[in-house]
């Protein structure tokens, strides 16, 4: 059945993040003098604006809430599906089950919490800019590293990973601080990927190569949970 499009406006239409609006503007300036200069230039520049407006773009989005629920951090693709290491800053040595997602051009880059939970640790790490699909993206490359705890004391872990074209990661959490699963954590500017390390207690739900949605797509639960709540967020 076809999406009606009273949604799919929504979407295009959503509201740009605040850390986009300059690279907006300066755009918009730029397509305005590029037709000056010379028109076909002011509608090449016009369609750029047009696309860094869509990378931009902040949604909202209905998250789905129970115990023993994990969402996805952030739109794109399943690329690692694997038990890992946690990133050694953040003193963890056991392996957990991890879910790593590829962050394409064309994916919404504002990233999410996972999980309901206090934010106990945030540790940034200097790194490599390898294409952030690459398998050694999540142990060699610049990442922002969240370690979250919830009321039972499990821990979830939550990295933002700088891709190949990324170079700038934006935080918008603090150690000490609580969130509730599907509120905004931050993104990450052009191409890259996030990795969630999550205990056994909950059974993977997504597979590789399959497509998520950022605060709505489930990837693990308890195989007995609660009925979920959804909330806008």
């Amino acid at each position: 059945m076809a999406e009606s499009p009273i949604p799919v406006m929504r979407k295009i239409l959503a509201p740009i993040h605040p850390d986009g609006h300059k690279f907006v503007i300066i755009a918009a300036l730029a397509f305005v003098l590029g037709f000056f200069i010379w028109a076909p230039l002011g509608w090449i520049l016009l369609l750029l604006t047009i696309a860094i407006a869509l990378f931009f773009r902040d949604p909202e989005r209905t998250t789905p809430e129970s115990e023993g629920t994990v969402v996805a951090p952030a739109d794109g693709l399943v690329v690692v599906i694997d038990r890992a290491t946690p990133p050694p800053e953040l003193g963890i040595e056991e392996e957990m089950q991890r879910v790593g997602i590829f962050l394409s051009l064309l994916d919404c880059h504002v990233n999410r919490t996972p999980v309901t939970g206090t934010v106990k640790r945030i540790e940034y790490q200097l790194g490599r800019f390898l294409s952030a699909n690459n398998p050694d993206a999540g142990r060699d490359n610049e990442r922002n590293s969240l370690l979250l705890e919830d009321k039972n004391g499990a821990q979830t872990v939550c990295v933002q990973i700088a891709g190949k074209l990324a170079r700038r990661i934006v935080s918008s959490v603090e150690e000490g601080e609580r969130l509730l699963v599907g509120e905004r954590i931050g993104l990450i500017r052009f191409g890259s990927r996030v990795d969630v390390y999550f205990g056994d207690d909950v059974r993977i739900r997504v597979g590789l190569e399959q497509r998520v949605i950022g605060g709505e797509t489930i990837l693990a639960d308890s195989q007995a949970h609660e009925l979920l709540n959804f909330t806008t967020r």
